[in-house]
């Protein structure tokens, strides 16, 4: 144990697919939510459990009781507090939330469902951003807990050492680095509609691992399939940007923003979810249009081929001319210049976790 180590502390995670731990984060592509979590634990020197570990390797540990734990960190999911509760009858326990959470929403039932166990622990719940905050407060006072349960925010930390490495700009080169499901499909459009007007354009896209895309080809786009942060950290340096025309599942923190900004690469966004918290930015915002939302909607569901059709008719009726003058400008000139955000480094959030549960 390091001085200031707070093996007292236990992260649990019910949902994960696979165990992960320090080395893991290294050595292959993470979630982001996987990748937070080992960071703040090995930051503070907690201990981490996991529902589906079954080998210990250090601070990570197999899902049953470990002596001397009185503070329980549950991740993503409360249906595993009642279990938790049984293990560690005398611990103060918290909800670290990291999905989208409206109320009504499937997640808002599975929360409410523990509801009384909510109350009875009196659980305080860690959101990773004020705009998810908010959502967060509305549910819990939906199911009846607001005034029992409080929410606070805590921003996801960037690694230390994130930096740029001095490398040129590629004016042809974009980054996608998120899960298939926030929006690639949108994004492979948009994209094929720019690189119609700009032939040299290309599309890296990088996956998490934990979501599986459909790799249809596409000109100028390269899948580069599950890769280590640091090897897709290498490719967002020098890019153009990170292309992130978001809306179908908006970030409720989105790491990939902090990080690009980290690298010195601006981030292409839309306004929505929390891009506008974390991005800081309008001249990197697009407004979500009710257009793109509705063309969305008629496209979603088709196999990745039948879209091409729909999306060039969207594009001569001027559906992507954001996105061209966007980029166009960027081109020329007018990229944004970004560093890393002070309110996302790792000594300041694990800062603010010490905080928190030392006071408890």
């Amino acid at each position: 144990m390091n001085a200031g180590d707070m093996p007292s502390v236990l992260f649990y995670d019910p949902l994960c697919r696979e165990p992960y731990d320090s080395d893991t984060l290294r050595e292959r592509a993470s979630g982001g939510t996987e990748a937070t979590v080992t960071r703040i634990a090995d930051a503070i020197g907690a201990r981490v459990a996991q529902h589906n570990r079954s080998v210990d390797n250090g601070r990570y540990r197999r899902p049953a009781r470990i002596e001397g734990i009185e503070q329980v960190v549950v991740v993503r999911d409360s249906r595993a507090l009642p279990m938790l509760r049984e293990l560690y009858p005398h611990a103060r326990f918290y909800l670290w939330v990291h999905d989208q959470m409206n109320p009504g929403s499937k997640r808002a039932r599975r929360l409410g469902s523990t509801a009384s166990v909510l109350r009875e622990l009196a659980a305080q719940v860690i959101c990773v951003s004020n705009t998810q905050r908010e959502r967060v407060e509305a549910t819990l006072h939906a199911i009846g807990v607001g005034d029992r349960v409080s929410a606070r925010t805590i921003y996801n930390p960037v690694a230390d050492g994130l930096a740029p490495d001095g490398a040129p700009v590629d004016v042809d080169r974009l980054v996608f680095f998120s899960s298939p499901n926030k929006g690639l499909a949108y994004a492979l459009d948009v994209f094929a509609a720019l690189r119609r007007r700009t032939p040299s354009l290309r599309l890296l896209v990088g996956n998490p691992a934990y979501k599986r895309g459909r790799d249809a080809g596409r000109d100028g786009v390269e899948y580069l399939g599950p890769q280590p942060q640091a090897r897709m950290h290498d490719h967002v340096r020098g890019a153009l940007c990170t292309f992130a025309p978001n809306f179908v599942l908006p970030e409720t923190f989105g790491l990939v923003y902090a990080e690009s900004h980290a690298l010195g690469t601006p981030v292409l966004a839309h306004d929505c979810g929390a891009a506008a918290e974390v991005i800081n930015d309008p001249r990197q915002l697009l407004p979500v249009r009710a257009a793109y939302r509705g063309y969305e909607n008629a496209v979603r569901g088709l196999p990745a081929g039948w879209r091409r059709g729909p999306a060039w008719l969207a594009d001569r009726l001027g559906l992507f001319d954001a996105y061209h003058e966007r980029i166009g400008a960027w081109r020329a000139g007018a990229r944004p210049r970004v560093t890393a955000d002070p309110r996302f480094k790792l000594a300041t959030v694990a800062a603010q976790w010490r905080a928190l549960l030392q006071a408890a």
